[in-house]
């Protein structure tokens, strides 16, 4: 029997995981396991042109016309509820077993949730395909939205929301939203968005509970204050799906553990993409990035290490962007409490400008809104200035 590759997580990552494995000539088995029913579609889409009907399910399908010619396996609709390191055996759902000489684990992230908010209809996180087929249906009907934190999810799902006709309201428990990627100054600007585009954003106060029989008709903040909604959006963040390898042996954190290159402490499995935890040399601890750059390169340098191909971890500068409101907001590097942030080009009044964050007078990071030409430009700087690793 020809060896196999279990890659369990049918997202970008494990997508990424599988084309990397035919690209570094690993010519044996290739059973990519995948939770959800549907083949591998992009995710940043769901918060924008999907959920507001301009893209469809094939603009964000993800495979090519090439992935045919991989060879590979699927089993979709179908979880991973066990690990066996000893003989890399992948328990399913399904009851089968399937035993790997290599594993990849690329099973992602979930969103987090308000306690009993499923016992309401009306009431929606935004992670998956269906749920954006979802909420998408809701917003139709709707006329007041509530989405619950004003990250980037929160964000694009209220810009797209306020395009639709919906009257919407922001709740955001930190007195500045995006002040942790961003800082203070710049969250701030960002946030502003909102208000030039008639989104009323409520920052410093949580939420006590949600009001309705059977279906939601109120958000409580903690203030007493309630907020009308015929649709609630609750974007909190997500939580690494690790919970399935609890008895597996494999170190787990925030996420799974790993070195720089994206091996675990069990030989033969690595872990890439939302689940993984990689260890960075310049924050001195493991970093788990939520970023669909990360899941995309990040695979490549793992196969290598599974096959024993690989070099050193390859320098890399965290990036991400969101589209809100018409805006292009675009972030690379990573931004210390300290850092000094300055404005090099444009104005932020006028929505359109390129701040560098400086770090004992060198740049460390970049943030441009509606400036992608010179953000490119200065993105290609920080990561020819990043140390190779040894």
């Amino acid at each position: 029997m020809s060896p196999t590759v279990a890659v369990v997580g049918a997202s970008l990552a494990g997508l990424s995981a599988a084309r990397a494995l035919r690209e570094q000539c690993y010519d044996g088995r290739v059973v990519v396991i995948g939770d959800e029913p549907h083949a591998p579609y992009d995710r940043p889409p769901l918060s924008k042109g999907f959920l507001a009907g301009t893209a469809s399910l094939d603009d964000i399908v993800l495979g090519a016309p090439d992935d045919e010619d991989l060879g590979l396996e699927w089993r979709l609709g179908t979880t991973a509820v066990g690990l066996d390191h000893v003989s890399r055996s992948v328990l399913l759902d399904d009851g089968t077993e399937l035993q790997a000489d290599g594993v990849v684990l690329a099973t992602g992230a979930r969103a987090r949730r308000l306690p009993g908010d499923q016992d309401l209809d009306g009431v929606h996180v935004l992670r998956s395909l269906d749920d954006a087929i979802s909420l998408r249906a809701d917003l139709a009907a709707a006329g007041r939205l509530v989405v619950i934190g004003a990250g980037f999810i929160g964000a694009e799902v209220a810009s797209t929301a306020r395009a639709l006709g919906l009257e919407v309201t922001v709740v955001e428990t930190q007195p500045v939203p995006l002040a942790g990627p961003l800082g203070t100054d710049m969250g701030a600007v960002c946030a502003e968005l909102h208000a030039d585009h008639g989104t009323r954003l409520l920052t410093g106060t949580g939420v006590a509970g949600l009001v309705g029989t059977g279906r939601v008709e109120a958000v409580e903040l903690t203030d007493g204050t309630r907020l009308p909604a015929d649709v609630v959006v609750v974007g909190i963040g997500a939580t690494p799906n690790i919970d399935w390898l609890a008895h597996s042996g494999v170190a787990l954190g925030n996420g799974i553990l790993t070195d720089a290159c994206g091996a675990t402490n069990i030989p033969g499995v690595v872990a890439v993409g939302d689940c993984a935890a990689a260890w960075s040399a310049s924050a001195e601890r493991h970093v788990r990035i939520e970023h669909w750059t990360t899941a995309l390169e990040q695979p490549a340098t793992a196969v290598g290490t599974l096959l024993g191909t690989g070099g050193p971890a390859p320098t890399t500068v965290p990036y991400f962007w969101s589209d809100q409101y018409g805006a292009r907001i675009q972030f690379a590097g990573s931004r210390r409490e300290g850092d000094v942030a300055r404005v090099v080009e444009g104005s932020c009044a006028d929505r359109s400008f390129l701040v560098v964050y400086e770090r004992d007078g060198a740049p460390v990071a970049v943030l441009g809104m509606n400036q992608p030409r010179l953000f490119t430009r200065w993105r290609r700087q920080l990561r020819s200035a990043v140390p190779t690793p040894p």
